[in-house]
């Protein structure tokens, strides 16, 4: 039996769904982040519970030669995002072709392979979306940056190579106007203190900016002389949002938002699509990897021009006005109604008269409208969020049978759930995973369901 402080030398077998390396001992499997398939490496045991054991890289004795030694990251092995940053990419993107595969063969007892892998060409500096949360360190001095895993300790953080360089540098001179003016930032074991998180957004096609600072106050101290600073060193700022959030909470933004300087919104476009974007909009954070995986998505629905097309989950309506030159008619459904405000802006700015969108919940509102409007669709997009698709949703689906399905998930175990539902009669056609989130864990997933 493994014991904690226990050291061990372990050869590395598999790597799992997260990229951490996976050993053997006496049957009992070891968790230990940051080591690769086919490394031989000496492990300190950190944790053994009945099943399971967890363990850290005390020394690499046989490397693999799929390991990355120049990682161009400070935090790269405390913050716990970019979790692959030490295996070559192609090898990453194998990674996760594996583990999508794996899990659909668990979930539906039959091999689905993979058809493409949607790659990026340029995996670094792809996010167009930075939150930085600031507070204080241990020794009570401001502090910005990235959260340590699975802690609320800010590690400090001045270039990440996953976020854009022009968002960092404004991030950086926001930090520093706070520091040097004494502005409050927020304690969370006392809940006072201002400035809670930056969050920034920027159109990667018109290189527009939109800064949204979170505070714990109505007011946030030199909020105007702010304003001015940032705003007369970058011409791309276009707004400046305070987004209020006084509640002791994990989520970052609150309800209200207060416009300090500008429209409150910045536009990007995606394809020949023009997106307007506001503060609690959902908009993918990687638009090139994006194209590619909407491109996919309209490839599989095969749409001639004569279809009507249902997008469910349709957040600022992005899939649906993605493929709607190439549909009769496009409803979209989504439950957050700044979301749907902007779909019908989106709409609007591109001249289409051929889409409508609904504030609801997808499992409430698609059986209402079907029944209401009298309405069977040809294809359906459902872009859900991790959780997946509602059982209701399904269902419904089910039971007004479109001719094709188009689904998009950002989480592999729960697209697999909602397959596994969906083959009561619809068969998968094909699949294809597109890495949105270069040397994380995470993979988008698109896949056709052809009905029987």
């Amino acid at each position: 039996m493994l014991k904690k402080n226990e050291e061990h030398i372990v050869e590395i077998i598999d790597n799992g769904f997260q990229g951490e390396g996976i050993a053997k001992n006496d049957g009992m499997a070891i968790f230990i982040p940051n080591a690769i398939k086919g490394e031989k490496i000496r492990i300190k045991i950190l944790k053994v519970t009945s099943k399971i054991a967890y363990g850290k890289i005390i020394e690499i004795l046989e490397k693999s030669e799929n390991r990355v030694e120049d990682i161009d990251c400070e935090t790269f092995s405390r913050c716990g995002g970019c979790v692959l940053r030490h295996i070559d990419y192609d090898t990453t993107l194998e990674m996760k072709k594996v583990a999508v595969e794996t899990t659909l063969r668990k979930a539906l007892g039959k091999d689905i392979k993979i058809s493409e892998i949607l790659k990026m060409d340029e995996p670094y500096n792809y996010r167009n979306k930075l939150q930085y949360p600031v507070g204080l360190d241990n020794n009570v001095n401001p502090v910005m940056g990235v959260f340590a895993e699975r802690t609320h300790s800010i590690i400090p953080t001045k270039n990440c190579r996953i976020q854009d360089r022009l968002s960092q540098k404004i991030a950086n001179d926001i930090f520093r106007f706070i520091v040097e003016n004494d502005i409050k930032v927020y304690d969370e074991k006392n809940l006072t203190g201002s400035i809670r998180h930056i969050v920034i957004r920027i159109g990667k096609r018109t290189n527009e900016v939109m800064i949204t600072l979170v505070t714990n106050t109505e007011k946030i101290e030199k909020e105007q002389e702010l304003v001015n600073y940032i705003t007369s060193k970058y011409k791309e700022v276009k707004t400046i949002v305070k987004n209020i959030n006084n509640k002791n909470t994990n989520v970052i933004l609150g309800r209200e938002n207060k416009v300090l300087f500008g429209n409150g919104y910045i536009y990007d476009y995606l394809g020949d699509f023009k997106f307007k974007i506001s503060p609690m909009s959902f908009y993918q954070v990687n638009p090139i990897q994006t194209e590619k995986l909407y491109g996919k998505a309209i490839e599989y629905a095969k749409l001639t021009g004569n279809e009507t097309v249902f997008d469910l989950y349709c957040g600022i309506g992005t899939i649906g006005i993605f493929a709607s030159k190439n549909v009769k008619k496009l409803y979209g459904i989504e439950t957050v109604p700044e979301a749907i405000e902007d779909a019908w802006k989106n709409a609007k700015i591109n001249n289409l008269a051929n889409a409508e969108f609904f504030v609801g919940d997808v499992e409430k509102t698609l059986p209402e409208f079907i029944k209401e409007r009298n309405i069977i669709p040809d294809v359906v997009f459902v872009d859900p969020p991790r959780k997946g698709c509602d059982k209701t949703a399904l269902d419904t689906l089910l039971q007004i049978e479109p001719k094709r399905i188009v689904y998009v998930s950002c989480n592999p175990a729960t697209l697999a759930r909602d397959l596994k539902i969906l083959e009561e009669k619809y068969e998968i056609k094909d699949l294809s995973i597109c890495d949105m989130f270069p040397f994380t864990h995470h993979v988008e997933c698109v896949t056709v369901l052809y009905l029987k």
